[in-house]
């Protein structure tokens, strides 16, 4: 019985003690100031490098990229008036260095009047991390989908193979479009095995269309994704794919690492 009369002073002396604590919180107990985050200058419009970025094509030249044919040869698609377009007989390149996670911003063109359908119309992708031949990465889709029918994982926007975009936010032919991309690389074990996946959120032209999603593994064309291998940081790599349309063009293309 001296227990029941007890429990009710230590719950009347905790709810007190509770109140005077909650009396000399001070909004300055909350307030965080530092490590103070490092300052950068914005670009003029959104899709302007800021000054931390690391400039993989300004329109100028490729001297950032090389084939993925040979590593050690230059990368051969067309220069011109500032815009980059593919050159389907020289295949695919890559970004001479390797990233982790990063942000990254790349604006892309299909052509006006491709009379292909379906995924012969303006194929191209961009692979996030490139993980070697055979394993090409995690492919982000670029496809005219501006009234153009597929299947939806493998339109505009999509993780290819994995998630279709939220919305289809395509403009049309012969109008420039943008991707801003987040990317999360993954992380292995020592072992090899994986200990987080990768994750992507993108925009395209402005508009959330991947809210960080959880990649399965690297993009396969046939069968289900997975991390079949560990790998590290990794080249950005564009693609020059087989279809018979004429070809793709990118520019202002820019990269943040992200730690």
């Amino acid at each position: 019985m001296m227990t029941n009369k007890i429990l009710p002073i230590f719950a009347i002396l905790a709810v007190s003690m509770y109140s005077v604590k909650a009396q000399d919180a001070k909004p300055a107990d909350t307030e965080v100031w530092s490590p103070i985050p490092a300052e950068i200058t914005p670009g003029r419009a959104n899709s302007d490098a800021p000054s931390d970025a690391i400039i993989l094509f300004d329109g100028k030249n490729l001297d950032q990229w090389v084939s993925v044919k040979d590593t050690n040869s230059p990368a051969k698609w067309l220069v011109s008036n500032n815009v980059l377009t593919v050159n389907k007989s020289s295949g695919n390149i890559q970004t001479k260095r390797s990233f982790g996670s990063y942000q990254l911003h790349i604006e892309w063109k299909i052509p006006e009047n491709i009379k292909e359908e379906g995924q012969s119309k303006g194929n191209s992708g961009i692979f996030l991390a490139s993980t070697g031949p055979g394993d090409e990465g995690y492919e982000l889709q670029v496809l005219d989908s501006y009234n153009n029918k597929t299947y939806v994982n493998g339109q505009a926007g999509s993780i290819y193979k994995q998630f279709p975009p939220l919305v289809n936010s395509s403009r049309k032919p012969g109008e420039w479009q943008s991707y801003d991309v987040v990317w999360t690389a993954p992380v292995f074990n020592s072992d090899g095995t994986l200990k987080t996946s990768a994750h992507v959120t993108v925009f395209h032209n402005g508009i959330l269309i991947q809210n960080d999603a959880e990649l399965q593994g690297p993009t396969k064309y046939i069968g289900k994704a997975s991390y079949s291998k560990a790998h590290g940081k990794s080249p950005i790599k564009l693609q020059s794919h087989g279809d018979p349309s004429a070809p793709i063009s990118f520019r202002n293309i820019w990269v943040r690492e992200l730690n």
